[in-house]
């Protein structure tokens, strides 16, 4: 990868050791929760790699969590993150994969409260940058560096011509798009990157397209 300044390799303003299992951890935690977008009961985290043999001696874990309960990387509060998660109610699970991943630093977690399930499986690639690399069972590549615009919806002719026309019409470019869908006419996913901030009314005009699910922004 291309790095942009020094601070890219280093890493960012954080609580130790790492800025690989340590800050990208924790910013894997940290889209996770907004994601989910709300405080989970449960949440189960299976690490693979490097994660899984090193997290306890790294404070993998606890910026994982710490992720979940919204601090950021430089929150003092993350060390403490697994007794908050207990006084707040939430259990947390461990679980080391013996499964060799594409990426060392990999993990998944499970968010589940009586509303609901969501998983998210993220790489941390260094200088404390992260990637969401699947959602729910559908691939992508979400960095949460912009704006992006997490779109659900049927597979069907039309789909992505009618976000298009409703960013266009709101004079908002898209950045980087991606569609992944599960099969053939089924659920299906745009991961939209762009390049101005998003208003919920925009949202809003998506969600009511035909054949679309929803729309959330991660930013």
């Amino acid at each position: 990868m291309k790095y942009r300044s020094v601070f890219d390799i280093i890493g960012p303003v954080m609580i130790g050791p790492s800025s690989s299992h340590t800050a990208g951890a924790a910013r894997i935690g940290r889209a996770a929760r907004r994601l989910f977008g709300r405080k989970p009961d449960r949440v189960l985290v299976t690490l693979y790699g490097s994660f899984a043999k090193t997290y306890r001696g790294h404070g993998t874990d606890i910026a994982l969590i710490g992720g979940v309960l919204d601090f950021d990387t430089f929150d003092k509060r993350i060390v403490k993150s697994l007794e908050i998660a207990r006084e707040q109610g939430i259990r947390v699970e461990f679980r080391e994969s013996e499964e060799v991943p594409e990426h060392p630093n990999t993990v998944r977690l499970r968010l589940e409260d009586g509303r609901g399930a969501m998983e998210v499986v993220g790489v941390s690639i260094g200088g404390g940058k992260m990637e969401i690399v699947e959602l729910n069972g559908f691939e992508l590549k979400m960095t949460g560096n912009s704006p992006t615009l997490l779109v659900p919806h049927q597979d069907r002719y039309g789909a992505i011509a009618a976000v298009a026309g409703v960013l266009a019409r709101h004079r908002i470019n898209i950045g980087y798009m991606q569609v992944s869908r599960k099969e053939k006419g089924s659920e299906a996913l745009m991961i939209i990157e762009t390049d101005q901030p998003v208003e919920q009314e925009v949202l809003d005009e998506i969600a009511a397209q035909p054949g679309i699910e929803g729309a959330t922004l991660f930013a």
